[in-house]
């Protein structure tokens, strides 16, 4: 079995924690997780990644502002701010260890930072995913995310567990992951840093992630969009949407399948994945 390795690496005068996995002579497919507390490469993405070991390079960071990569001590002052700093780790990520050209999947705030990084530097990227991502269309806030967003308003094991539940349509198909996956991010989350960054990043709205339909006709590249039916985080009609805009977009919805397709339809999920990055459709 291949091994999903961690190491540090330096991005911009700060140190950025990634995982790595597969043969680097491979393609490379880089893996952006999402935005909720307590969030990491880690929790996002372990035990999907090695469904990709034998034929890719895989790459995951810790987002800025989330796990073990370095915080800021100043913040960025504004969403803006932080996804020029996001998008540009990413790049330096590629430059530091010398990928020309990668495949990206964004879930949800990563599918919105994937959507920006497009807009700076398309020519670095091949082909795309966006997994239940935000940076769509434009509407009120579900009562979810701004549970999500305030939940350092009464930050317990608790209300961290009723959170996560709300990310899955049926917590009782993935089983014990819940509770390990409860216990692995609230350690995380009651870190100061991290309650920090999350605290300071959205203290903007969410809508401010929305990529303008102007640049979502430009992006061009073949791109596989997935989404949960029962999606309450990001609705479902945000990734009708991205198809609609994006010149070369096909969309799957997940039935009975909330926020975490990568979880709820690891398998079907993956495979859709494998054979799009291999250009068999």
């Amino acid at each position: 079995m291949i091994e999903i390795k961690t190491r540090k690496i330096q991005t911009n005068g700060y140190s950025t924690s990634l995982l790595e996995s597969g043969n680097q002579e491979n393609d490379t497919i880089i893996f952006l997780h999402g935005g909720g507390p307590g969030a990491t490469a880690m929790s996002n993405w372990k035990n999907f990644i090695p469904c990709f070991n034998e034929q890719f390079h895989v790459l995951a960071p810790d987002i800025l502002g989330y796990g073990d990569t370095d915080h800021p001590e100043e913040m960025p002052k504004t969403l803006a701010g932080w996804m020029r700093e996001r998008v540009n780790q990413v790049l330096a990520m590629m430059d530091e260890l010398g990928i020309e050209k990668a495949h990206i999947a964004g879930n949800s705030m990563g599918g919105a930072l994937t959507m920006h990084i497009l807009m700076v530097a398309p020519e670095r990227f091949d082909r795309v995913s966006l997994m239940g991502s935000a940076g769509g269309l434009s509407s009120t806030a579900t009562v979810e995310v701004m549970r999500m967003i305030g939940f350092y308003k009464d930050p317990t094991i608790t209300s961290f567990k009723n959170l996560l539940k709300w990310f899955v349509y049926d917590e009782s198909l993935i089983g014990d992951q819940l509770d390990t996956i409860v216990k692995e991010r609230f350690e995380e989350v009651m870190r100061p840093e991290v309650r920090r960054s999350y605290e300071s990043f959205f203290a903007v709205p969410p809508a401010d992630f929305n990529v303008p339909p102007s640049a979502l006709r430009r992006i061009d590249h073949p791109v596989l969009i997935a989404h949960g039916r029962e999606d309450r985080f990001v609705l479902p009609e945000s990734s009708v949407y991205l198809q609609q805009h994006m010149p070369n977009a096909q969309l799957h919805i997940f039935e009975n399948c909330g926020h975490w397709v990568q979880v709820e339809r690891k398998d079907s999920y993956s495979k859709l994945l494998i054979d799009f990055f291999n250009n068999e459709y």
